[in-house]
């Protein structure tokens, strides 16, 4: 099953019409009218730090006073997290860079606050069996994807660094869990995989990442809804405010947060630390000109293969996207 440019786009979701954003005031201190009866945040398996949140009920302790209730979705990859947010069943999404270039290219009013984390999560994956060593092999072969995501955006830009696209292979479209198990089960020749799931299929299955590039991963991007932010632009500072909280706590504590992925995805303590400690960097929160240079990087190919419009400014449509003022002035509420 090949991928066309309509269904790309189409999974992504229709685009959100007539929504007008304000220039919103920062909120009286102390003042609850800003904050909603309930707020809704995704976690992710390829988000560390939010499954750290979840479980500690940081974001629960920030907004007890005013009784909000904090509502928890959980999203299979970045395709389901712009689904969310794009109809409103999430307030805050974990994707991938590039991913939000997308969304945002196409028409999903979103806006990127905030890097939970800088990961090599995604590469090329195949059995050990199955003869394929470099992308070239994987002409007319069986391919596993997550259409919207990273590892999918991966994919098609190694595709297109050897002169091939999608439609000199045949893609099998899956949830990454998904993706993993029929490459085990010897379905698919390859998949395009995502941590952690990549990692146990290395370590337990003894797959084969036979492409990699860490350049091409386009950083863990979290993202809010654009009508949420002009109604509530202090929860978000409050929300990022305990990001932050919990990023510090898991670079102080690598063993509480390995455990926490552990149970969580079910992960031997071996695949967690494989993902932790050498393919996640927790340093840096704030979107800077390397993410920038990455998105364009990444918009640009995506419109070469006409997934975003010939006619959409990648440059504008980035600039619209990133929002960098919401982190800076919860680290000033931190301090």
């Amino acid at each position: 099953m090949s991928i066309t440019k309509r269904s790309f786009l189409g999974g992504l979701a229709a685009a959100v019409a007539g929504t007008v954003i304000g220039t919103a005031a920062l909120p009286t201190p102390g003042l609850a009218a800003d904050v909603p009866d309930q707020i809704t945040v995704d976690y992710a398996y390829y988000n560390p730090v939010s499954l750290l949140m979840k479980k500690k009920g940081w974001i629960e302790e920030e907004f007890a006073e005013e009784g909000t209730d904090v509502r928890w979705v959980l999203s299979l990859g970045s395709n389901k997290a712009l689904e969310y947010l794009n109809g409103g069943s999430v307030d805050f999404g974990s994707t991938a860079g590039a991913a939000s270039v997308i969304g945002r290219a196409n028409g999903i009013p979103i806006k990127a606050v905030y890097v939970y984390s800088k990961p090599e999560w995604t590469a090329l994956v195949t059995r050990p069996d199955s003869g394929i060593t470099k992308i070239e092999d994987l002409k007319g072969k069986r391919v596993a994807v997550t259409r919207g995501t990273d590892p999918h955006i991966f994919l098609l830009r190694a595709l297109d660094s050897v002169g091939l696209t999608e439609k000199d292979i045949k893609v099998v479209l899956l949830q990454h869990p998904d993706g993993f198990r029929a490459l085990d089960a010897g379905q698919v020749d390859a998949w395009a995989g995502l941590d952690p799931h990549m990692a146990k299929a290395e370590l337990e299955s003894g797959a084969k990442l036979f492409f990699r590039n860490a350049d091409l991963n386009t950083y863990g991007i979290l993202n809010v809804r654009e009508d949420f932010a002009a109604e509530h632009p202090d929860v978000i500072r409050r929300v990022l405010k305990v990001y932050e909280k919990a990023r510090e706590y898991a670079i102080a504590n690598p063993d509480e947060l390995r455990q926490v992925l552990v149970d969580a995805v079910r992960l031997s303590d071996e695949v967690a630390d494989r993902q932790l400690s050498q393919r996640t960097d927790l340093s840096n929160p704030a979107i800077g000109d390397a993410h920038r240079a990455t998105f364009l990087a990444a918009g640009d190919i995506l419109q070469k293969i006409g997934v975003i419009k010939p006619e959409v400014s990648v440059p504008d449509t980035i600039n619209a996207l990133i929002d960098t003022s919401y982190l800076a002035d919860s680290q000033k509420l931190t301090n």
